[in-house]
């Protein structure tokens, strides 16, 4: 799978529902992430956090990739059973991808 040069990775510590949210990323990749929002290309994080499908326990790693011409998050989780799951969504409407 080929991925273009902006790689956002974000280190995310949540407990769900609580609605504290800690980061850190590289800051070029954080100040581009910011442009794309504040610009309307892409969603914010917390807005496509929302559109998780199942309770989450803690979010492990959250990505702004652009693959295929496409931006997606790519967003790790660990649910409520102690699964570990990745789901992916359109950066830009939000749509749950895989």
């Amino acid at each position: 799978m080929m991925r273009a040069a902006l790689s956002l990775s974000i280190l995310v510590s949540a407990i769900a529902g609580t609605g504290l949210l800690q980061a850190a990323a590289a800051s070029d990749d954080h100040e581009q992430a910011r442009q794309l929002v504040e610009q309307g290309v892409i969603l914010p994080l917390e807005a496509i956090l929302q559109k998780l499908p199942e309770p989450v326990e803690r979010i492990l790693e959250v990505e702004l990739e652009h693959e295929h011409g496409q931006r997606v998050y790519e967003v790790e989780i660990l649910n409520e059973k102690g699964e570990v799951k990745e789901y992916v969504f359109d950066a830009q409407n939000g749509e749950l991808l895989k």
